[in-house]
């Protein structure tokens, strides 16, 4: 444990006042467990340790100590990203810094200006150590927002730590010191110290938020060796065992799928009650209430939405869009392939808790009929596409039209698992049954994320699913570009199935049904589909 480690953990009863002290000594120490063993490397290029404090959680805010040297230019401009991936909306990140300052290691003050909504310059840096100091004030309790009060803290990096454009594969170090109990983090740990975290670079800081408080951890689990852990700041009562036995079946099961497990361990991280989830490579964020799963209903609805955060691991954070990495943290990063990313996701989340015995195929239809009615029933449908829907979510939000304005947008969520499901049957029926979307997502994973390591354009996937089902797939495609009407008993068919309309004064309702006497392949379709 660093001596900053000892500090904090002297004594509950003394926490504050440590924390407190420990800001004087962090400017002296600078990390020096880091720079003693990167003394050269620390000469050549910028180092980058970060302190995060918390002394008065009531206030609501944090305080933010960057610790850094190694500058060779006398100007510096220091970033807030604008956005948090996997939150495809520009967040006002910059608002909630205050009380900006900066110092030499020799108490020079440095000059700082803003030279942008979410950039400051500093100037006179150059082959100097300083320390830059600022607040983050939290306003509301959300998955993309930091939030701090007396019980916890959830910290957004994306909310907190400034970049350099140009040392964004700086490696990172980060002490959290807090009265908190525990933390729950992606990050790397130093050694056995239980405050002092690692990145790589900032993208990896970026997709390590940080939880901290009294937190509760349920049973783990392993999968071919690889441990799994959920931890959860206020989870409610519920059979904690019994929601971890189905998680390890959905993750065994997407696993195989995949033939490949990325990481080196995974944690669901459950900020509380609310709304929303972020994935990250080896973490979740989720919003989390245990009390609510007082149905198997209810536990279902749970389940869907965990199992779509981890599939994410997989659909997004490495098979992805090429436009989505490298990122771009000071603007948009605007893509029309999210239908793929989420959309996809989704009809993943549901094919996986069916093959993994975890609902039944009425669960399974049901969930596909809930998008084809969603989708049917959005009149947004008639003047935006799946292309589209995908690169306007940054002014439309994720799920179309915000309320009260007249709907002209769709959800890429709702329309997304749809077409993923025809584009299945699709190569299925194509390859008589061979080949499937399954082979598509491998491909992917192997061909862009593993081999060529960068991201798919829109044309390499069209490429792929064509290379897979053995034909050309442009009438299916403009599906997806267009906003043509899916041929639903063409592609529903191929399986042996078929929509039944209802109809009452507002909307028409879709119901997913066997056809009578499926020939030979539209029965081994349907079969391999469900298992």
């Amino acid at each position: 444990m660093t001596y900053l480690g000892l500090l904090i953990f002297s004594g509950s009863k003394h926490k504050r006042t440590a924390i407190k002290t420990a800001r004087y000594f962090f400017s002296m120490l600078t990390f020096s467990l880091i720079l003693s063993s990167n003394a050269v490397f620390a000469e050549q290029r910028p180092v980058f340790n970060y302190l995060i404090s918390i002394d008065n959680p009531g206030s609501h805010r944090y305080h933010v100590t960057l610790e850094t040297s190694g500058w060779q230019t006398d100007t510096l401009e220091l970033k807030l990203p604008v956005w948090m991936p996997g939150y495809y909306q520009v967040m006002d990140y910059a608002r909630s810094v205050t009380d900006m300052t900066a110092k030499t290691a020799n108490g020079q003050e440095l000059k700082i200006i803003g030279s942008g909504k979410s950039s400051w310059t500093l100037t006179g840096v150059k082959n100097k150590r300083f320390s830059l100091d600022y607040n983050i004030e939290t306003y509301r309790r959300f998955v993309a927002n930091s939030y701090v009060d007396e019980e916890h803290a959830y910290i957004v990096p994306s909310n907190t730590f400034l970049y350099s454009e140009n040392y964004l594969s700086s490696p990172v170090t980060v002490i959290l010191m807090s009265a908190y109990r525990d933390i729950a983090t992606g990050l790397k740990k130093i050694a056995e110290d239980p405050i002092t975290f690692t990145a790589s670079d900032f993208d990896i800081l970026y997709d390590c938020p940080i939880l901290a408080g009294n937190l509760d951890s349920f049973p783990s689990f392993k999968v071919n060796g690889i441990e799994h852990r959920f931890t959860a700041y206020k989870p409610g009562t519920f059979n904690a065992q019994l929601l971890m036995q189905k998680l390890q079946k959905a993750i065994t099961y997407a696993t195989t799928l995949m033939g490949d497990i990325p990481y080196e361990s995974y944690t669901f991280i459950g900020i509380g009650p609310g709304r929303g989830g972020i994935e990250h490579l080896n973490n979740t964020i989720v919003s989390f209430n245990g009390d609510d799963l007082v149905s198997e209903k209810a536990l279902n609805k749970t389940l869907n939405f965990l199992v779509h955060e981890y599939f994410h691991n997989y659909n997004v954070k490495r098979i992805r869009p090429y436009e989505l990495g490298p990122f771009d943290y000071g603007r948009e990063n605007r893509t029309n392939q999210l239908w793929i990313s989420e959309g996809l996701t989704v009809y993943y989340e549901y094919l996986i808790l069916k093959r993994a015995d975890l609902i039944d195929t009425g669960t399974l239809f049901s969930n596909l009929e809930n998008d084809i009615n969603a989708t049917e029933n959005d009149p947004g449908r008639h003047f935006q596409s799946l292309v589209q829907a995908s690169y306007y979510t940054w002014e439309d939000g994720p799920f179309g039209t915000p309320e009260g304005t007249e709907d002209k947008s769709i959800s890429y969520y709702q329309k997304g698992p749809v077409m993923g499901l025809l584009l299945d049957f699709t190569i299925r029926h194509a390859t008589e049954n061979r080949k499937s979307l399954d082979d598509v997502m491998r491909y992917l994973y192997r061909e862009f994320y593993q081999d060529k390591q960068r991201g798919f354009t829109e044309a390499e996937f069209q490429q792929v699913c064509e290379e897979i089902a053995g034909q050309s797939l442009s009438t299916f495609f403009e599906y997806i570009c267009t906003t043509k009407e899916p041929d639903y008993a063409s592609y529903l068919g191929y399986a042996g199935l078929q929509l039944k309309k209802e109809k009452d004064q507002n909307n028409v309702h879709y119901r997913i049904k066997r056809i009578e006497q499926p020939d030979k392949l539209q029965q081994q379709i349907l079969k391999s589909w469900l298992e």
